[in-house]
């Protein structure tokens, strides 16, 4: 393999497009979505549009994996015209999904049969960071694996963690991640409910608190989102669906629950992204969670 690995992506959404995008300044880029307008965007930015998983990890060396969830993963390497079909033995696929250990090493163990080695490299941080290079990466990996997948891993990580040599030990600290992630989203959302109930302006909670101990990344990120959908008719921006945290707190208490490791805080988040989806929100901003705690009412702009 050269030291600029052709490098294939499967997944144009809200990480695959500026992982895509990214790479494609510095690397050859070949990718399959199936909107034509998110490969179009890629195609300005460099890369090469694919018809099929398949015809774009016919020449890979690196396979990346964008796509939402498990099944996602199944139909993009083994379904029709999938990534299976094609890619060489001695490639690597790099998954980012979250799914889930035990996902993540039955996929291996899959791909092993063929040839192909895996890096679980799940990843988080946001559109932004990805389209900057700035993600962090956990990675459950042996070193061939790594070694093949680290000149594209190298370019969309400022912080890359070796968690394990096995696919799955990665997944096991991305959990950990989304458990934190999606306990802190859901404080923020009771937070300025009980605000907005006080009578307190919702953005100066924000703004205030932002900046002192009960702060937190995702009280900072979602927090002014969560005013938003108080403040304007239409739905805030779509940047990471609620239902993405519907499928992460299930993994993470499905994992702690095999685990014999009590998560209270995880569980009760998890019913909080439940109540949202069943009201009707999954396909909005995680954000609108803070809806279900304080609905908006006429005034409010309804």
């Amino acid at each position: 393999m050269s030291s600029l690995p052709r490098t294939a992506v499967i997944g144009l959404g809200a990480m695959g497009l500026p992982m895509a995008t990214h790479l494609a300044a510095h690397l050859p880029v070949t990718a399959f979505d199936i909107s034509e307008e998110r490969l179009a965007q890629l195609v300005t930015a460099g890369g090469t549009a694919a018809s099929t998983p398949a015809e774009a990890a016919r020449e890979a060396d690196v396979v990346l994996l964008a796509v939402r969830d498990q099944a996602q993963v199944e139909a993009a390497l083994f379904g029709t015209d999938g990534v299976a079909d094609t890619l060489r033995p001695g490639a690597a696929v790099v998954l980012t999904s979250t799914v889930g250990p035990a996902a993540a090493r039955a996929t291996a163990a899959r791909l092993a049969e063929q040839g192909v080695r895996t890096v679980d490299a799940p990843v988080s941080g946001g559109p932004v960071r990805a389209g900057a290079g700035d993600l962090l990466i956990v990675v459950g990996a042996d070193d061939e694996a790594l070694l093949q997948a680290r000149p594209v891993l190298d370019l969309l990580a400022s912080t890359l963690t070796v968690v394990g040599a096995n696919p799955g030990d990665g997944q096991s600290l991305k959990a950990i991640n989304q458990l934190l992630a999606g306990v802190h989203i859901a404080a923020a959302a009771e937070a300025l409910a009980l605000a907005r109930g006080l009578g307190l302006d919702p953005a100066t909670v924000v703004e205030s608190l932002r900046h002192g101990a009960a702060g937190s990344f995702m009280f900072s990120d979602r927090g002014p989102r969560m005013v938003e959908t108080y403040e304007r008719d239409a739905a805030p921006e779509v940047k990471s669906r609620l239902d993405i945290f519907v499928k992460d707190m299930g993994i993470v208490t499905g994992i702690a629950r095999d685990a014999h490791v009590p998560v209270p805080l995880a569980s009760a988040a998890q019913q909080l992204y439940l109540l949202g989806e069943a009201a009707g929100l999954a396909a909005q901003d995680d954000s609108s969670v803070v809806t279900v705690l304080s609905p908006k009412t006429p005034h409010d702009g309804e």
